[in-house]
């Protein structure tokens, strides 16, 4: 069992940084891979990034692409997600999720946080 909560979310002006932070709780973190999805309102659920569970193998959506980096730190059982040169199209509530093996999509994740809200303003 993983329990995943997500901190760090907020208000920015376009162009600015934020970094997400995801606090799991459980022994088996360090196998998972975790990932990090976003939803804006009206739209559905969308991958983000994701991160294998030895943090070799990472992979982003191609609208965030060279802007948001995803790591992890194993020994403190937290991921990461470093946003910068944000963009207003980037607001939306984003999840950090887990599961073995690395996807892109939602429904193949076990695990999933309550969602921090991140707006980016013009």
């Amino acid at each position: 069992q993983v329990r995943l909560v997500e901190t760090g979310g907020g208000l920015v002006q376009a162009g600015g940084s934020l970094r997400l932070s995801c606090a799991a709780s459980g022994r088996t973190f360090r196998t998972y891979s975790m990932a990090w999805f976003r939803q804006a309102p009206g739209k559905e659920r969308e991958f983000v990034a994701v991160i294998s569970w030895l943090g070799g193998t990472t992979a982003y959506a191609d609208s965030v692409k060279g802007r948001f980096t995803i790591s992890r730190d194993n020994a403190k059982n937290t991921q990461y997600l470093q946003m910068s040169n944000l963009k207003p199209e980037d607001t939306a509530v984003y999840y950090c999720a887990a599961r073995q093996g690395t996807s892109h999509s939602t429904a193949d994740y076990d695990y999933w946080g309550q969602g921090t809200q991140v707006t980016v303003s013009s």
